[in-house]
C-alpha cells in the first residue's frame, strides 16, 4: 500500500521593493536634517572662522606673503619651504625655541609636582576648611593675566615683596624681571602659581578612584606611606597625570601673556618664546614667516603630547 504525502507549499512574506523607504528609514533621516539644521550654526561659525584660517595660514607659511601684498594678492609667489629654512637660520627664532624648551621643561614637572602635593594634602592631610583651600589655590585661575602682571611686578621688584622675604635669610636677592640669568626663572614661578590651580582640582578628581581597600591592605601588609603613594596611588593616577601633562603642555609651549606684559620678551631676549616671535613677525607684517613659525609650534605640541602619551598611557 502507498501513500502519498502532499506537502504544503511555504508562504513568504512579500520582500520591499528596492528604492520604497519604510516608515523607520523616513524617520531617520528626518532626524538627521534636524540634527544638521541644529549643528549648522556651529559648523558653518567653524568654517568660518577656524577652518578657513587654519587651511590659509597652512598654505601662506610656503609664500612670500607679506603686508605689502594685502591690496595686491596675486603678486604672493610660492616659495615652498623657504620660510621654514629661514625660520631655522633666524638667530632669534633658535634663541626663542631654547627659552620655550627651557620653559617647558622645568615648567611642567614643577607644576605638576606642586599640584598633586597640594592635591594629595586637601584629600588627605587638611579636613577642615577643604573648600575654602580649594577655592584659593584656584583664583589664579580665573584672574587677569594683567592683575597678576601688577601684583608680579611689584613682587619681582629689587625691593620687592620676594627679595625682603630672602633678605630676612640673608640672601641678597637680584633685580628678577632685568637680569637674563633670572628673568626666565621669574615666568616660571609666576607660572607654576598660576596654573597649579587647575592640575590640583584635576588630581583631586583623580585620588577619588584610588581604591582606599588597597591602600588599607598595603598598610595591613606592612608598607609606609611612600611605599603605599608610589605603588598604588601613582600607577592609578597615571591616566589624571596624562591629562594635566597634556594640557600643560600646549599652555606652556604657547606662553605668551607673561613675558608680553612682564618683559617684552627681554632682557636680551631671555624670556622671549616662539608665541612672541610670531606675533613680532605678524606685527612687521612678514605674513608668511609668521604663519610657517606657528606651524613649527603645532608640530611640536604635537610632538610633545605623542612622547607624554607613550610615557604616561596605562599598561592595562
Amino acid at each position: 500500500m502507498s501513500t502519498t504525502s502532499s506537502r504544503t507549499p511555504a508562504v513568504s512574506a512579500p520582500r520591499p521593493r528596492r528604492g520604497a523607504a519604510g516608515p523607520s528609514s523616513r524617520r531617520r533621516r528626518r532626524q538627521g536634517l534636524v540634527a544638521w539644521m541644529f549643528a549648522l550654526p556651529f559648523v558653518a561659525t567653524f568654517g568660518v572662522f577656524m577652518l578657513v584660517p587654519l587651511v590659509s595660514s597652512f598654505a601662506m607659511s610656503f609664500t612670500d606673503f607679506t603686508s605689502r601684498d594685502v591690496e595686491n594678492p596675486a603678486a604672493v609667489g610660492f616659495v615652498g619651504l623657504k620660510q621654514y629654512a629661514t625660520l631655522f637660520s633666524n638667530p632669534q627664532f633658535v634663541h626663542s625655541m631654547l627659552n620655550t624648551s627651557y620653559f617647558v621643561v622645568v615648567g611642567i614637572p614643577l607644576t605638576m609636582a606642586v599640584a598633586l602635593v597640594l592635591a594629595v594634602a586637601l584629600n588627605s592631610g587638611i579636613k577642615r576648611f577643604r573648600s575654602a583651600f580649594r577655592v584659593g589655590f584656584y583664583t589664579p585661575v580665573v584672574t587677569s593675566i594683567v592683575a597678576i602682571a601688577v601684583v608680579w611686578r611689584f613682587i619681582l621688584q629689587p625691593d620687592g615683596l620676594l627679595n625682603n622675604i630672602l633678605g630676612v635669610v640673608g640672601i641678597q636677592g637680584p633685580d628678577w624681571l632685568n637680569s637674563t640669568t633670572w628673568a626666565m626663572p621669574a615666568m616660571i614661578l609666576m607660572a607654576v602659581w598660576r596654573n597649579m590651580g587647575t592640575l590640583m582640582i584635576i588630581f583631586l578628581a583623580g585620588l577619588q578612584n584610588v581604591s582606599a581597600e588597597m591602600l588599607e591592605a598595603a598598610e595591613v601588609d606592612g608598607a609606609n606611606a611612600w611605599q603605599r603613594f608610589t605603588r598604588i596611588t601613582l600607577p592609578t593616577l597615571r591616566p589624571t597625570l596624562l591629562l594635566g601633562a597634556v594640557l600643560l603642555s600646549v599652555g606652556y609651549l604657547q606662553f605668551f601673556e607673561e613675558p608680553f606684559v612682564m618683559t617684552k620678551g627681554g632682557p636680551l631676549d631671555s624670556t622671549l618664546s616662539i608665541s612672541f616671535f610670531t606675533y613680532n613677525q605678524f606685527g612687521f607684517g612678514k605674513y608668511g614667516l609668521a604663519s610657517a613659525a606657528s606651524y613649527v609650534l603645532f608640530v611640536a605640541i604635537a610632538l610633545l603630547s605623542l612622547v607624554q602619551f607613550r610615557a604616561l598611557r596605562s599598561k592595562d
